[in-house]
């Protein structure tokens, strides 16, 4: 497994230890909630949740935020803009948009790991206007073209 050093920042806000990869071969490191009080999310209902940290992203990656497959099973809670991204060179502070999509409220308690961030190379286009482009099995077919199975 590679590693690469990513610098982060606790802010005023942020109480207890750094975030930290629950296993060995995890991709990603959880983050918890750092919250002056409980937030309650109503079925439908979206918040946005401090993390208390803020990082220097090295470039050439970014930092996704993904939702944990606990909260998302058991209480319909994840990641709405799954998954978000926080570019290099962003330095606030990282929160996390989460959602109810279940059907009945949940509470958000301080220090509760609400999402996994995952490091990710990122490659830029190199954009160029084409007027015509080769041609696929696919083509344009989309959105179910290929059959549900």
């Amino acid at each position: 497994m590679q590693s690469l050093k990513v610098k982060v920042k606790t802010l005023g806000n942020f109480k207890g230890e750094l975030p930290r990869y629950q296993t060995s071969l995890a991709a990603g490191f959880d983050v918890r909630a750092q919250l002056e009080e409980a937030v309650v999310l109503r079925p439908g209902e979206r918040c946005l949740v401090p993390t208390g940290l803020s990082f220097e992203i090295p470039p050439g990656f970014e930092i996704q935020t993904r939702p944990r497959s606990g909260l998302a099973l058991k209480q319909g809670m994840t990641v709405l803009n799954a998954p978000g991204t926080i570019d290099a060179d962003y330095r606030g502070e990282v929160k996390i948009i989460m959602i109810n999509l279940g059907g009945e409220s949940v509470e958000i308690q301080d220090q509760e790991r609400v999402a996994q961030l995952v490091l990710a190379p990122v490659w830029q286009a190199e954009l160029e206007l084409a007027s015509h482009l080769a041609e696929s099995d696919r083509g344009a077919g989309g959105f179910g073209s290929t059959g549900r199975a």
